[in-house]
C-alpha cells in the first residue's frame, strides 16, 4: 500500500509547521521524544542553565525535571512552570533566562507543593509577570527548562492541528487512505422487535477512536463542538482542506466541513421521526486488529461482512454476555437535537436544504427526548466495558437552547432553564471518580448557549446560570489546591477529556462574567495536556513538532504506517493505578521509559499495549477544538 501522505498546513506558525511539511515529503515525524530501555528516563529538564544553544541538553544524573507548557505562554496570561522531582528534595528559587543567558525573571520563591503521583516533591515556579514575547528557559541552580515561547500566537494553528486526526478518523471516505470505509457494511438493523436484519444505510461519520465503532453520543458532542468553534472563532481556522477532507480550498472553514461529516452521519443514524438510531458495530470489532481499509471483523455475516446498527430503545442493551443500563432516549435524543438545530442555524444560508432537513430532524429528535426520558447508553458485547452515561438534562437543555435559538419559541427557552435547574452542575465535578463516561459530555455547554440565546431577552432569568458554573469550578478548585499542578480532575478513563471539559467550563465562565478567579486552574489545565505533568508529555499526538509527544499510541494505524498519521489526535491521559491493573487485556510491548514517573496513584506510558492512557480518541479531540480556537484566533 502506497504510505498516506498529509499536506502542509501553511496556515500553522513556523516552528507548527513541522509535522505538516514532514508528512508532506512522506518523511517520518521527529517529536523530540526518544524511547529509552534505561530506568532513568530521557529528559529535557535537566539541561545545562548555561547552554541556550543546546537543544535541550540532557543531565542523567538529575532527579528534578522542570515541566512547562511546550506550547507556550501568552503574555497576558498565567504562566507556570512545576519541577517535579523523584526525590525529596528542595527548591529554594528559580529565575528565567533569555535566549543570551540574561535573567529576565526573578530570582523568586520556588512554591513548595508536596508528593504528587510519581513525584516525591514538586514546586510551583510562577512567572505570570513575565509578558515580554520572546523565547526562554526556566532555571533553578544548575537545572532548566526546555526552551518555551512567550507570545500571542503560541496557539496559533492548534485547533486546525485538531482536525488532521478528524479527518482520518473518516468512515466512508478516508482522505488519509484516499479510499473508502465500511461502505457497503453499515449497516444490519438489531435489537429492534420487529425490523431485525434490515440493512440501514448509514455509512459515514468518525471512528470513535483506534478501533472503529462508531457512537452518536461521542460523534454528536465533537460535531457541537467544532460548529460552536466555527461561530464562535472561525479567525482560529484555515481553509486548507476540501469537503471531502483532501487538499485545496473550497471557501469553507476546515471545521465548518468537518462538522459537517458528523452531521451528515447523524442525519443517516435519524432515518425516520421514532427510529433513532445509537451505535455502528461492537467490541466484537477488537477480535481482528486491522486497517480500517481492510476490516475483517465478523458479526455473523462473514469476516469483513456487515456491521449491527443498534436503535436506541430506552432498554438494558447487549448481544452476547454483557449489557448496559439503558433507561431512556433523551441523553442521545437531547445530543441529536442541539447538533441539528445548531447546524441548521449555521447553514442556513449556505445551504437551505440542508437547513430545513436539520431543523426538523432536530425538533422530532427533542420531542423523543421528552417522551423517553433517561440514557441511552452504548451497547457492549463480549467484554463488559461500554460508555455508562447515567445523566441527560444537560444533554436536553442544550438541545432546548439551541432550539430556542433556532426558532425563537418561548417554550424551548422555558424548558431549558427547568432542565438547567435540574443539573446545575456537572455530578463528576468535585468527585474523586466515576463510571466510565457517566456524566459525558464532561461539561455542560448548555449553561452557556442558554445565556447567549436568552441574555438580551431575559436577562433578570439567566443570570444564574454563571453561577451554576461557579459552583462545579469552586468544587474542582478544593480538590486542586493541595497540589502544585493545580489539578482536580478525577483521573478516571479518559481525564485528558475531563481535563478539556474543566478548562472549556472555566472559559465560558469567564467569557460570561469577565470574572478572573478561575483563570489559574484554566491554564492549570490547558498546561497539563500539553507537558505539565509528571511525565513532561504532550497530550496531543505530534503537536508541538519539537516537543515531546506520544510515539507509541494505541493504534493499528499508527503502528503499521507511522504515528505521524496520528497527528492532532488528543490521548486518552493517566488513569487512576487501580483502573489501570484491573483492565482486561493490557500487556506493556516494551519497557517503561516513564517508570520513573508511574510510581504513584496515577500512571501514563507511552506503549501501543496500554489502551487506558495512550490511545487517540475522537470525542475529546472534538472537544477540544473549542477551546484551542478561543486561544487561537487570529
Amino acid at each position: 500500500m502506497e504510505r498516506p501522505v498529509l499536506p502542509v498546513a501553511a496556515a500553522h506558525a513556523v516552528r507548527r509547521l513541522l509535522p505538516a511539511v514532514l508528512l508532506s515529503l512522506g518523511m517520518p515525524l521527529l517529536t523530540g521524544c526518544a524511547a529509552s530501555s534505561g530506568a532513568r528516563p530521557t529528559d529535557d529538564a535537566g539541561a545545562s542553565a548555561a547552554s541556550m544553544a543546546a537543544p535541550d541538553g540532557v543531565r542523567t544524573d538529575s532527579v528534578t525535571f522542570l515541566r512547562v507548557n511546550q506550547l507556550g505562554y501568552m503574555p497576558g496570561a498565567p504562566k507556570v512552570a512545576v519541577a517535579c522531582s523523584l526525590a525529596p528534595v528542595e527548591l529554594a528559587s528559580f529565575q528565567v533566562v533569555d535566549a543570551a543567558g540574561r535573567t529576565v525573571f526573578g530570582p523568586a520563591r520556588a512554591e513548595p507543593g508536596g508528593e504528587f503521583a510519581g513525584c516525591a516533591a514538586t514546586h510551583r515556579l510562577d512567572f505570570s509577570a513575565l509578558d515580554q514575547p520572546g523565547e526562554y528557559r526556566v532555571v533553578s541552580g544548575d537545572l532548566a527548562s526546555r526552551v518555551f515561547e512567550v507570545g500571542a500566537d503560541v496557539y496559533a494553528g492548534a485547533a486546525d492541528t485538531l482536525l488532521y486526526y478528524m479527518r482520518q478518523q473518516r468512515s466512508l471516505f478516508n482522505p488519509l487512505f484516499r479510499d473508502s470505509v465500511h461502505q457497503h457494511t453499515d449497516g444490519i438493523l438489531v435489537d429492534h422487535p420487529t425490523r431485525a436484519g434490515e440493512f440501514i444505510p448509514v455509512a459515514g461519520g468518525w471512528a470513535d477512536a483506534a478501533d472503529y465503532l462508531q457512537y452518536v453520543t461521542t460523534s454528536a458532542h465533537a460535531t457541537v463542538m467544532m460548529l460552536l468553534a466555527h461561530r464562535d472563532h472561525a479567525d482560529a481556522f484555515g481553509d486548507l482542506f476540501d469537503a471531502a477532507g483532501l487538499p485545496g480550498a473550497n471557501g469553507v472553514t476546515d471545521a465548518l466541513d468537518e462538522a459537517r461529516w458528523g452531521l451528515e452521519w447523524l442525519v443517516k443514524m435519524y432515518p425516520e421521526d421514532d427510529l433513532l438510531l445509537n451505535q455502528l458495530a461492537d467490541d466484537r470489532d477488537h477480535n481482528f486488529p486491522d486497517l480500517p481499509t481492510t476490516d475483517s471483523s465478523d458479526y455473523g455475516w462473514g469476516r469483513g461482512g456487515y456491521r449491527p446498527v443498534y436503535p436506541c430503545t430506552g432498554k438494558p442493551q447487549g448481544l452476547l454476555q454483557h449489557r448496559n443500563r439503558a433507561d431512556g432516549y433523551a441523553s442521545t435524543a437531547g445530543k441529536f437535537a442541539s447538533a441539528m438545530a445548531l447546524g441548521a442555524q449555521l447553514f442556513a444560508e449556505r445551504d437551505r436544504a440542508f437547513a430545513d432537513t436539520l431543523a426538523r430532524k432536530a425538533e422530532a429528535a427533542y420531542e423523543l427526548g421528552r417522551r423517553y426520558r433517561g440514557a441511552c447508553q452504548t451497547a457492549p458485547g463480549a467484554a463488559p466495558y461500554f460508555y455508562e452515561e447515567a445523566n441527560w438534562v444537560d444533554d436536553m437543555e442544550h438541545g432546548a437552547a439551541q432550539l430556542y435559538a433556532l426558532t425563537g419559541e418561548e417554550r424551548y427557552r422555558t424548558e431549558a432553564l427547568e432542565y438547567a435547574a435540574a443539573e446545575p452542575v456537572t455530578p463528576w465535578m468535585g468527585r474523586d471518580t466515576a463510571r466510565h463516561y457517566e456524566f459525558f459530555p464532561w461539561h455542560n455547554h448548555g449553561h452557556y448557549e442558554l445565556w447567549r440565546a436568552a441574555r438580551d431577552a431575559a436577562p433578570g432569568t439567566v443570570q444564574h446560570l454563571a453561577g451554576y458554573y461557579a459552583r462545579g469550578l469552586e468544587a474542582i478548585r478544593a480538590r486542586a489546591s493541595n497540589n502544585a499542578f493545580r489539578v482536580g480532575i478525577p483521573f478516571i478513563w479518559c481525564s485528558n477529556n475531563l481535563m478539556a471539559s474543566f478548562a472549556t467550563h472555566a472559559y465560558l465562565y469567564r467569557t460570561m462574567t469577565g470574572d478572573e478567579r478561575y483563570r489559574e486552574l484554566e491554564a492549570a489545565a490547558v498546561d497539563w495536556l500539553f507537558g505539565v505533568n509528571p511525565w513532561g508529555v504532550s497530550m496531543v499526538i505530534g503537536f508541538p513538532a519539537d516537543g515531546r509527544t506520544s510515539r507509541d499510541p494505541h493504534s493499528i494505524i499508527a503502528r503499521q504506517l507511522g504515528v505521524e498519521t496520528q497527528l492532532g489526535g488528543l490521548l486518552d491521559g493517566p488513569v487512576y493505578r487501580s483502573i489501570y491493573e484491573n483492565l482486561m487485556y493490557i500487556r506493556l510491548l516494551d519497557p517503561d521509559e516513564y517508570a520513573p514517573f508511574n510510581t504513584g496513584f496515577i500512571v501514563f506510558h507511552d506503549d501501543f499495549g496500554d489502551y487506558s492512557t495512550n490511545e487517540p480518541i475522537m470525542d475529546g479531540t472534538g472537544n477540544l477544538t473549542y477551546l484551542l480556537s478561543a486561544y487561537g484566533r487570529r
